[in-house]
């Protein structure tokens, strides 16, 4: 199907049969074409693919301080491809943790994954495997926010479109770590520059655009508050914690919402 074409099924209408770029049916929408869905995917993903430049060379860095080879350090961000999990696989590495700690600690920050995947899941199953194994790989949070925003934009999900911007926010994470991994050889306390407020930076860009109704704002609000009071009273698991919260916090209000 890859190499067709979108055509028009109408004289009088700008609708237009879908082939390798969406997977939704649902003929009163609009398709963008394929060559316009990657120029499109590299453009919408590239502000964010910059704003974690400074994350990804603080783990490069860090690795390299942890004692990781620099071929070991570039490894495993194109293997892991998981910041916020590389950033504390080497903080656990560089302590002398166990592989069970490593693990377990990695798994609860990744477990947001889950979250998008259960968002995705109804248009992701449709796929074959060639389509649905490079599409796990490259889930990022930010092809995430792309992909469900292209999705609320043009009423359909393409498979093409968020691999795209997968793959290109992976190639400027990987760069990035290159050059941590270089700077981190040749330029001493790296990690004192304070790069680690990328990693805030690009949150706050990935939610707040989000932001357009009373549930989610809510949700927002009660899981920032909660993970603040579960890091202020040394409570463990705090991100799972405040995640559970704030989905809580928004299902009640979107209930409370439709009952008014």
């Amino acid at each position: 199907m890859s190499g067709y074409l979108s055509t028009p099924i109408s004289q009088n209408k700008n609708i237009y049969v879908v082939t390798m770029n969406s997977i939704n049916l649902n003929q009163d929408v609009v398709r963008i074409p394929d060559r316009q869905l990657v120029v499109k995917a590299i453009f919408d993903v590239m502000p964010l693919s910059l704003a974690v430049i400074p994350w990804g060379m603080l783990c490069g860095s860090l690795a390299i301080e942890a004692g990781l080879t620099p071929l070991q350090a570039q490894f495993m961000s194109l293997i892991v491809f998981a910041g916020a999990a590389q950033l504390a696989g080497v903080s656990i590495i560089s302590a002398g943790g166990s592989i069970v700690s490593l693990f377990t600690t990695t798994a609860v920050i990744s477990s947001r994954h889950l979250l998008y995947s259960a968002v995705l899941k109804h248009e992701i199953r449709k796929l074959p495997l060639r389509w649905r194994a490079p599409l796990a790989f490259v889930l990022t949070d930010e092809m995430f926010a792309v992909a469900h925003a292209f999705r609320e934009e043009h009423g359909y999900f393409s498979p093409l479109y968020a691999l795209v911007a997968g793959i290109g926010f992976g190639v400027i994470w990987n760069v990035s770590t290159l050059v941590g991994i270089v700077a981190g050889a040749s330029i001493p306390n790296l990690d004192s520059l304070g790069l680690e407020f990328a990693i805030a930076a690009t949150f706050i860009a990935l939610v707040i655009p989000a932001i357009k109704s009373k549930p989610v704002l809510m949700s927002v609000v009660v899981s920032g508050l909660t993970i603040i009071g579960c890091n202020l009273l040394s409570i463990g698991n705090s991100l799972m914690i405040a995640a559970f919260a704030g989905m809580t916090a928004g299902y009640i209000t979107e209930q409370w919402g439709n009952e008014s």
